[in-house]
Order: C-alpha cells, then sequence, then structure tokens
C-alpha cells in the first residue's frame, strides 16, 4: 500500500484545538462545561460589516480575484498601517491570505529551507513549532519563564541571533501569555535586532488594537525603520474584529517577500473570496467602536481573572496587558491530589485534564505553549460564565491535597 509523505509524520494536530473539542464533546452529551481554552474573541463584528458582505454578494462577479487582495482592501490595509505609525508601504509591500495562519505558512515555506533556523521566545504560539516541524526547520527557543514576566530580554536575543537564526518570529501582544511590551522594551530588542543584519525579522502583531491602559501598541520599526527591509509585520482581522470564521490575513513586507507569498497564493488559494474581501475591508475602514468597546470589556474580565488568581495560594500570574489571556504558574499543584477524585497531580496536563473532569472547565496546558509549568485561560466567554469558572478553578485548587 502507498505510504504517506514521511512530513505526515512531522505534523501534529492543534493541542489547542483538541482541548476544545474534548470540551465540545462533554459538552453535548450533557455535561456542565465551561471553555477557557479555544482563543477566540466571542463577538460579532459591527453591522456596517454585515452591510458591506451584503453589498458584495448583490454584485458578485463570479470571477477569480487577485492573488495579492483586492485594491479596496489592500488600501484599507495601508491606512491601517499608518494610523499603527507604520507609513510608507504600497501595494506591492502588501498580499492577503486565509488568516495569520496560512500567512505564516506561506512565510515559511518562503524564506526557510530544510535545515534552516527560526528563532522565537517560550512561551509560544503552538503553530509556530509546528510549522517549523513540518518544513524540516530548526527551533532556536529563547525560555522567558514567569520570573521574567514572559518577556524576552536584550541579551537572550542578542546571544541568540548571534547564531545567525535565518528567522527570527516575534509576537506582541503574545498569546499564551497576554504580555505587551512597552516602548523602552520594544526600542532595547530593536536595537539588538539592528546589530545582526543576517536575520529575517517576522512581526506577529494580530493583537496589536487589543492593548490595555496607557502601555500602547509599539513595534520595531517605529524605532529602527531601516530594519523594514527584512521585516515582516503579520497582522489578522479575526480577534481585533470579532471575524476568526471569515479567514483573513495580512502582511505588510520588502517587495520580494511579498511577491513571492502572492506567487505561493497563486499555486495554493489563488484568492479570498469576493464577499470576504469586501466585509474585511469594510472592517478596517468603517467605525472601530466595536473593538475598542471589546478592549474595554475584555481589561475588566482580565481584572476578574487576575483577582480570583491571587486568592489562589502558590499561584502566579504575571499581569497580562492586552489580547485576552492570562498564563498563570500552576506549579503549586504539582505532586498533590486531588482529594474529591483521588487524580493525582503531577503536571499541567494532569491539572488541565483533572479540572475539566472534576470541575467541568477546560483550559490548554502550558506544555502546548512551550511551559510546562502553567495553563492558558482564554477569558472571553460571558462574565457570569467566567466568574463562575474562576470558582470552579479556586474549588479545585482548594481541594488539593
Amino acid at each position: 500500500m502507498p505510504q504517506l509523505a514521511k512530513r505526515m509524520g512531522r505534523a501534529k494536530p492543534s493541542a489547542i484545538m483538541a482541548v476544545a473539542e474534548k470540551a465540545k464533546k462533554l459538552k453535548a452529551e450533557g455535561r456542565d462545561i465551561i471553555s477557557f481554552s479555544i482563543g477566540v474573541p466571542n463577538f460579532l463584528p459591527g453591522e456596517h460589516v454585515y452591510a458591506a458582505a451584503r453589498e458584495a454578494l448583490s454584485h458578485d462577479s463570479g470571477q477569480y480575484g487577485s492573488n495579492r487582495g483586492s485594491d479596496a482592501l489592500l488600501d484599507a490595509f495601508l491606512k491601517h498601517l499608518e494610523g499603527s505609525g507604520l507609513p510608507g508601504y504600497t501595494r506591492r509591500n502588501l498580499c492577503v491570505g486565509v488568516g495569520a495562519k496560512h500567512l505564516l505558512y506561506n512565510l515559511a515555506e518562503a524564506l526557510l529551507d530544510a535545515g534552516d533556523t527560526i528563532a522565537f521566545a517560550t512561551p509560544y504560539w503552538t503553530t509556530y513549532v509546528d510549522i517549523a516541524d513540518i518544513l524540516e526547520a530548526k527551533t532556536l527557543l529563547l525560555p522567558c519563564p514567569p520570573e521574567q514576566n514572559y518577556k524576552l530580554t536584550p541579551a537572550q536575543l542578542d546571544a541568540a541571533l548571534a547564531q545567525k537564526p535565518k528567522v527570527f518570529l516575534f509576537n506582541n501582544p503574545s498569546n499564551p501569555t497576554g504580555m505587551v511590551y512597552s516602548k523602552a522594551e520594544i526600542e532595547a530588542l530593536a536595537a539588538v535586532v539592528a546589530k545582526h543584519p543576517d536575520t529575517w525579522v517576522v512581526l506577529d502583531d494580530i493583537y496589536n488594537r487589543l492593548v490595555f491602559g496607557d502601555i500602547g501598541y509599539h513595534n520595531f520599526l517605529h524605532s529602527q525603520p531601516q530594519l523594514r527591509e527584512r521585516t515582516i509585520v503579520v497582522d489578522s482581522l479575526s480577534k481585533t474584529y470579532g471575524m476568526p470564521g471569515w479567514r483573513v490575513g495580512l502582511i505588510a513586507a520588502p517587495e520580494s517577500v511579498a511577491q513571492a507569498v502572492v506567487t505561493l497564493n497563486s499555486n495554493h488559494i489563488t484568492n479570498i473570496p469576493e464577499v470576504v474581501s469586501a466585509a474585511a475591508t469594510a472592517a478596517l475602514s468603517g467605525p472601530q467602536d466595536v473593538t475598542t468597546g471589546k478592549v474595554a470589556e475584555f481589561a475588566a474580565k482580565r481584572d476578574l481573572v487576575l483577582d480570583a488568581l491571587a486568592k489562589i495560594p502558590g499561584v502566579v500570574c504575571p499581569r497580562p496587558e492586552g489580547a485576552f489571556y492570562a498564563f498563570p504558574d500552576i506549579s503549586v499543584a504539582f505532586g498533590k491530589t486531588h482529594a474529591g477524585s483521588g487524580i493525582a497531580i503531577d503536571s499541567d496536563v494532569d491539572v488541565c485534564n483533572a479540572l475539566l473532569e472534576v470541575k467541568g472547565v477546560a483550559c490548554v496546558p502550558g506544555s502546548a505553549f512551550g511551559e510546562p509549568r502553567a495553563l492558558r485561560i482564554s477569558y472571553t466567554c460571558s462574565t457570569p460564565q467566567l466568574t463562575d469558572g474562576m470558582a470552579r478553578i479556586q474549588q479545585f485548587f482548594a481541594e488539593l491535597v
């Protein structure tokens, strides 16, 4: 019998989706389940987005679209970039894809050969390692434990880039930690990047509008604009506009890189659908009040989660300043047993399995993100659900002996 390609032995299903599917199955069986697992914003875009989609349907051409993206969407993204302090791009610097994940995969194909190295901080979004494994790239992991607030230091980055990885991938705000780098921190890291000219820089900034308080969104290019010749900015509509199912990602890059991704699009997807493109254009260029309101709501939910975690002895959680995640260190539970069920707790996976089994709360183990002392809480559910779920977590820890 013919065999699958060897790369499929390196391909792994999403650990996040595995937890979400298990929670969904238990709920379908009648269990009372609260899911803090999957990273969806849990809100819908404004009415102007749906109006644009309906208008596009009424004038549907039925034809193929551009491999790069429609002019209207590209122009809307250019204005978004200008509003983020990143002017000077043209359409030839841009490309649209089926979500940021698709673009990250295409960028990896465009920039990495088998055996090349990609460097990024730990904790990391699970897909970074998965993509590297499929493409036979090496990973250089830069540990950023809770003791340093899950943030990369200039010294760490300098030592890593001295090894000349082909790509440095940087995520801000962070999934899974919700941490946001300050202006001073970004400037210090950007100065290090500028010293190492042999590495591509990929900035995964898809949560750039979901930032709380006064810390703001900052980008390497703000302080080191000459890095633009080797930097790719990745953005998405999924989180910011409540549109994960619409699947729209965008990049701003040097022309050669953007064209490489356009070429891959021509072989992979041809184009995103016309109606999706129209909706995305409306989201970027229309009223931003839905997003602004959700930032305030998520900040309040962040505070609720942190207040609950602070009442659990031994659990430590650096304060997230963006996205919609908390990433507490729950290693205080290791070596204990849940008194009610007799379940032994020796790892983050044990904590998450026991939480789901005993309390009906679904979280993702930190080991899926490269930090086995933690778990990820996605707090976009309703406030009553969030309050109930956090109370169940407190009860669970109180029952450990």
